[in-house]
Order: structure tokens, then C-alpha cells, then sequence
């Protein structure tokens, strides 16, 4: 199925009868198409990411669960019926610690920590509407991972609720994560 034309405003609901072969997000009641088969690399990072993430949060004893895409996070506006909220996203790894916002269909409100790896094809999404998205819903901690020119944007909320400038990383730099204060990622490590 071709993604519906913008002049309408999509919900959870159009988003749960889509029917195609196409996979989609809904980013303020618009379809975004997601990028076919994500690249080796972009599933490595993907892979690895969440396999380092669910080992420290095992370590630690911490009540918070990992996740991969595709898994839907409805994010949901006060007031807004669940089946006409407008924005519905697969992100690449998220980290949920308030087990209330899990159910079968996913989640439901803002994870504590995502990363997004960029996709050439839908870099806009992730480094505009999906920044913009998050800092709305309040995710305390948002990373992009860019394979292609191999940093890290490192988002973090700040206590007036806003994202402020981001910590930028290199593949070879060690990340250092804000809501978990001892993990720490290497990119360059990931992709040996």
C-alpha cells in the first residue's frame, strides 16, 4: 500500500489498519515509510547495542526492560484517546523502566533512553521530527547513531524539559550514558 497522501491527519487507529508490506511510523498524524532492510552495519550496531544494554541492566539488578524494532511506542498527548493518538514510532532500541507503560501492544508513553541509527534515506527523521518528538514526550535520553559519519549525537533533558546542545562522540570515544550512569558504549568495539 502507497503511504496516504498528507492532507489528512492519521491516528493510532488508520496506523493499526495499514495494510501493506511497507513498514511505517506516525509522526504527528503523517506516515513515515521506514527504510526497506537496514544495512549489516545498522543491525549490528542495533544488535550489539541491546545485547550490551540487557547485560548491564542484568549486572545491575535494574527493574528496566530493552527492547528492538520493530516494537511500537505509542506516544500519546494528555487528553488524547490511545486509538486517536497521532504518534506511533519503532525506535531502533529503547529502554523502558516504568513496567506500567508495557502491554501487548508495546509501549505506551515515553521510554527512558533510545537510540535511532540513521539510515541514509531517512536521516530527517531522526535528526528532526524524531528529536522534536522525543524532547516533547519527554524521553530523558535520545541517541543518534550515524554508521556513515561515524559519530553519536547524545541528547539529554534537561530540567526545564528541553534537550540542550547534544555531546557529540566519535566511533573511537567512549559514550557515556546519563540515565545509566555506568554504561558505557564504544562504537568502534560494536563494529570489530
Amino acid at each position: 500500500m502507497a503511504i496516504p497522501k498528507r492532507h489528512n491527519i492519521y491516528t493510532y487507529r488508520d496506523y493499526l489498519n495499514f495494510d501493506g508490506d511497507t513498514r511505517v511510523e506516525l509522526i504527528d498524524g503523517q506516515f513515515y515509510s521506514m527504510t526497506p532492510a537496514p544495512s549489516r552495519v545498522h543491525q549490528k550496531i542495533v544488535t550489539e547495542g541491546a545485547r550490551i544494554i540487557g547485560n548491564f541492566l542484568s549486572e545491575k539488578g535494574l527493574n528496566c526492560e530493552v527492547y528492538v524494532a520493530p516494537f511500537d511506542v505509542r506516544l500519546i498527548e494528555e487528553g488524547e484517546n490511545e486509538d486517536l493518538c497521532k504518534n506511533v514510532v519503532q525506535p531502533d532500541i529503547l529502554v523502558v523502566c516504568d513496567k506500567n507503560k508495557l502491554d501487548d501492544k508495546g509501549c505506551k508513553g515515553a521510554p527512558d533512553f533510545i537510540i535511532e541509527v540513521v539510515s541514509p534515506s531517512n536521516a530527517s527523521i531522526d535528526y528532526v521530527k524524531k528529536l522534536y518528538l522525543y524532547e516533547r514526550f519527554k524521553v530523558k535520553e535520545y541517541w543518534i547513531v550515524n554508521p556513515e559519519s561515524k559519530n553519536v549525537f547524545v541528547y539529554i533533558l534537561n530540567s526545564e524539559g528541553q534537550y540542550g546542545e547534544p555531546h557529540k562522540y566519535t566511533f573511537n570515544e567512549c559514550i557515556y550514558c546519563n540515565v545509566f550512569k555506568d554504561l558505557i558504549f564504544r562504537m568502534d568495539e560494536i563494529l570489530k
